[in-house]
């Protein structure tokens, strides 16, 4: 008998198997989007495979599939192979993995199956409005003809194909009684259908030109077409200094694999750099590009997700979920600055895009390319085992434009500046103040957003403590003063008393973005002082806010990690980092990697135009190497020292790693569970590998629950899948929130 393998959203890594009716059998094939039931629930489900022969429970018991969703697989073979594979490696919920490439169900779908009287269709959400098309049809022999405006409503769609009543009824007054008549005489069928937008490029892009390569992209842009053109899976490192055009290299290489017959996507770590990139690609290649990220409503994803899916666009851009855009003839993945932590999915299915895109690409016979110009080390050991060919643009592709000069303050021996804040040291502040009166543009970097970090009685020493997590609240001045918790969301008014002891003494320790921002408003008066961080910049306000830097109406831009990445600000001759040493102490391996990753990134905003840039960086610890190497330029030094040390305590890139945590609302609880799941991994765990734990984590309380975990390390992947697959077999403890993560990006 033949039956069907479905994957339905469950926690469970299984797919269930379901039988198969006969008037379903035609288009039912591996891709679809089936209705099934569940114990008592309807519920979505994508069908994995056809099988022929026995299924793994009693036919006479097998639940039947009650229905088709759509009218056309909504996941090609290329796509589904790939997603299955993806979530074997990452041990998770097949239903989940799925969701992942799936797009909303149309409303044209939901109405058919609810004119099919299936319970439970009316709780599927869908996207769309139904329109209603007149479609021609063969009319039956020896009926009336129609005459007048019907006889021509009749030519029309018989010309041109099924139309919108609408669009029919704004040329004839009375097209909606024609058609009617038309649809009695068997000469029309009316359908519902949903209606489709176009994408969302409301703003018109001046075509450019684009500029001559200079000797090294022509290198590395021959090594990519070679590639691309040889239809085999191929992929490079893109190791480009900051400013040397990797940009250019992308946009030729995808119109190659365009005009070659292939799709391409290309990746960005944060929506912020989106615009900017879309920008480019249509001044060079057009508006037909699908953009896909967290910031679109539904309605926008589904027309995107449609457009490639039908073929009408081949180049899909985006954040990390345009991993799993329905590109078809994949042949090119682009992932940029790939060493980006933002790659990586913290919630739900803990996929890292980056990894994934060289994985989609291979199965894809596709060629994948992975720029930066401070390459992960888990990229730098791919190129030395020969499985990634390094591709180096050693220098900035504006003639005019070098590296910038970078300058270490030591806050050790140099003081504040004008203002009296130690974070705007002298040094920083007459550097501030030269920019301005060259009237050129000073990006600040402080990694921290709010006011203050934290406030504290100087009475009786109590912090303002979050009551859900374990961290101080953060305050925030903007507005009415509130305290607010930057992980969980909790906010409350700023009291006027200590809650512990009730004296008058609270102290506003620290700096955040919103106090430098007030600061250097005070310092300099008539300069245009401006925040970039997630609380004035969510979704799609980045992008205004970085016009307005290019259009030279902010002459000071404060912010976060968000003006870190890629951005192209050409004005800018001013970079300063107020502290380098913030992220240094914190418990994670890769803490010096992500300090350099980040100075490096940061310092190569300055001096991108004809005028040089200068960099300074504040620091207590210049001696330590990620910033001393960082201040040089010298990622090569940095990526030497930083493997040895990784090698020695055996961390990847030279092993394997999962974390396994343990959620619980009592922490006795907690801690038990995970004391139990860590003896079940040690006990399954081959020879060769090994369980590090278990431990209250560093934030040992989050969102109202305590939090244990504990480390499986080995230097293969098959030990460790071993003894996580036990783990995650073991009996559930309803009481506890069990997580895998395999190869975290935080360690927190």
């Amino acid at each position: 008998m033949s039956f069907a393998k479905v994957a339905v959203p469950v926690p469970l890594g299984q797919a269930f198997s379901y039988s198969i009716p006969d008037e379903l059998s035609a288009e039912l094939v591996p891709g679809s989007r089936v209705l099934v039931e569940l114990g008592r629930r309807r519920v979505l489900g994508v069908v994995l495979a056809v099988v022929e022969g026995e299924p793994d429970v009693e036919a006479a018991k097998l639940k039947s599939v009650l229905a088709v969703v759509d009218r056309e697989p909504v996941l090609s073979e290329e796509l589904l192979s790939f997603l299955i594979e993806l979530g074997r490696y990452y041990l998770a919920p097949l239903g989940e993995v799925m969701r992942l490439a799936l797009p909303q169900v149309e409303r044209s779908a939901k109405h058919r199956l609810e004119q099919q009287g299936l319970a439970g269709v009316e709780a599927l959400e869908s996207v769309g409005r139904l329109v209603r098309f007149a479609v021609p049809v063969e009319p039956p022999p020896g009926g009336a003809p129609p005459r007048g405006q019907a006889q021509e409503i009749l030519d029309q769609l018989r010309s041109a194909g099924a139309c919108e009543v609408s669009s029919l009824a704004k040329r004839w007054s009375s097209a909606r009684g024609s058609v009617k008549r038309l649809e009695a005489l068997g000469f029309v069928r009316l359908e519902s259908r949903s209606q489709s937008i176009d994408p969302f490029f409301a703003e018109p892009v001046e075509k450019d030109v684009a500029p001559e390569l200079t000797d090294a992209q022509r290198a590395a842009l021959d090594a990519i077409l070679a590639a691309v053109d040889g239809r085999q899976p191929a992929a490079f490192l893109l190791d480009g200094v900051t400013g040397s055009g990797k940009t250019e290299v992308y946009l030729r290489a995808v119109e190659h694999a365009v005009r070659s017959g292939s799709g391409a996507i290309i990746l960005v770590p944060e929506i912020a750099l989106t615009p900017q990139l879309v920008a480019r690609f249509r001044a060079r290649l057009g508006d037909a590009i699908a953009v896909l990220h967290s910031g679109l409503t539904d309605l926008e994803r589904h027309a995107m997700w449609r457009s490639l899916r039908d073929g009408q666009v081949q180049i899909a851009i985006g954040a990390r979920s345009a991993l799993f855009a329905p590109v078809a003839r994949l042949g090119l993945i682009c992932v940029d600055e790939e060493h980006d932590g933002s790659f990586k999915q913290e919630e739900g299915v803990r996929y890292n895009a980056r990894d994934m895109a060289l994985l989609r690409a291979h199965r894809a016979s596709a060629v994948c390319v992975l720029g930066s110009a401070t390459p992960s080390l888990g990229s730098e050991a791919l190129v030395r085992e020969r499985r990634l060919g390094r591709l180096v643009l050693p220098g900035r592709a504006r003639q005019s434009a070098e590296l910038p000069k970078v300058e270490l303050v030591d806050l050790r021996r140099i003081g504040p500046g004008p203002g009296g804040h130690k974070l705007i040291s002298l040094p920083l502040y007459r550097a501030i103040e030269a920019t301005l009166a060259a009237g050129q543009q000073t990006i600040l970097f402080l990694n921290r957003r709010g006011f203050a970090p934290t406030v504290l009685c100087e009475a009786c020493g109590a912090t303002m403590q979050c009551p859900n997590c374990a961290v101080a609240l953060t305050l925030h001045r903007r507005g009415r003063p509130t305290l607010r918790c930057h992980y969980c969301d909790y906010a409350c008014a700023l009291p006027e008393v200590c809650p512990s002891c009730s004296a008058q003494k609270l102290s506003e320790e620290g700096a955040g973005t919103e106090r430098i921002e007030g600061t250097l408003a005070e310092l300099f008066p008539t300069a245009r002082v401006a925040r970039l961080d997630r609380d004035v910049a969510g979704g799609h306000k980045s992008a205004r806010i970085l016009d307005r830097m290019r259009s030279h109406e902010i002459d000071v831009l404060v912010g976060t990690q968000m003006v870190t990445k890629g951005h192209d600000l050409p004005q800018v001759t001013l970079v300063g980092v107020l502290n380098a040493d913030a992220a240094l102490s914190l418990p994670d391996f890769r803490a010096a990697e992500r300090v350099f990753q980040l100075l490096v990134q940061v310092a190569g905003r300055a001096g991108r135009g004809d005028s040089p840039g200068q960099v300074l960086i504040q620091t207590y610890q210049p001696e330590h190497a990620a910033i001393a190497l960082a201040a040089n330029h010298d990622v090569r030094s940095f990526v030497d020292r930083e493997l040895a040390a990784r090698r020695e305590l055996n961390y990847p890139p030279f092993a394997r790693i999962a974390l396994v945590r343990v959620e619980a609302v009592d922490e006795r609880i907690a801690e038990a569970a995970a004391e139990r799941l860590a003896d079940i991994a040690r006990r399954a765990v081959p020879k060769g590998a090994e369980v590090v734990g278990p431990a209250a984590a560093p934030l040992a309380r989050l969102r109202g629950r305590f939090r244990y975990r504990f480390m499986v390390r080995s230097k293969e992947r098959g030990p460790l899948r071993t003894a996580l697959l036990a783990v995650l077999r073991s009996p559930p403890d309803r009481r506890v929130r069990l997580t895998v993560d395999v190869d975290p990006m935080s360690m927190l």
